[in-house]
């Protein structure tokens, strides 16, 4: 999905809940304090392969390092380069002041959930996107359920997700806050 067509998605999307959620969601993954201190994992069928690209990209694009995820993977082949090799043992090392993002868009697996528990109880912030897993969505700080025939697909909600990540929050210019001060004491400005 491009720049437009999430453009266009967020415009369908405007009123409905969905791009707040999506923004107090990549608000929590860029608080993760250091550069692969965001780990991204899934299901052992579907890994987040996606998601951790956008959120690659986005991470290049804003400047903000700690949005760089680290993809956590069930079985990674042993031949594979260091950064397709971090299994489920990463999870373990979890700590105070990164993020564990679970996307699952199907039932999380018991060692999976164990796991995200384990997590929490050490300091992590647990995130999630899921697809209406309560038990997973009871473990995490902050999530995102995604109905199967919801107002926006699992995909749709990934692109949103990370979009929203990647927005650099621009403090208002000192012209702005005045402008906005004296509108509040003067009120609005009326035209004939």
């Amino acid at each position: 999905m491009d720049s437009g067509s999430v453009a266009f998605l967020r415009e369908l999307l405007s009123g409905t809940g969905w791009l707040e959620h999506a923004r107090e969601l990549g608000a929590a993954l860029r608080a993760t304090r250091s550069p692969g201190g965001l780990l991204l994992v899934g299901t052992p069928d579907d890994e987040p392969w996606h998601l951790t690209a956008h959120l690659d990209d986005e991470a290049r694009l804003s400047g903000l390092r700690q949005l760089s995820p680290t993809l956590v993977r069930w079985s990674p082949p042993a031949d594979a380069p260091a950064h397709l090799r971090v299994g489920l043992e990463r999870i373990e090392r979890a700590a105070r002041g990164e993020t564990l993002f679970v996307v699952a868009e199907r039932q999380a697996p018991a060692p999976l959930l164990e796991r995200v528990d384990d997590a929490r109880r050490t300091g992590a912030t647990v995130l999630a996107l899921e697809g209406g897993d309560a038990e997973l969505a009871g473990l995490a700080h902050d999530a995102i359920a995604v109905p199967p025939r919801g107002l926006v697909t699992f995909d749709g909600a990934q692109h949103l997700v990370s979009a929203a990540a990647g927005e650099v929050e621009q403090r208002p210019t000192l012209r702005a806050r005045l402008a906005r001060l004296l509108d509040k004491v003067s009120g609005p400005q009326v035209t004939d």
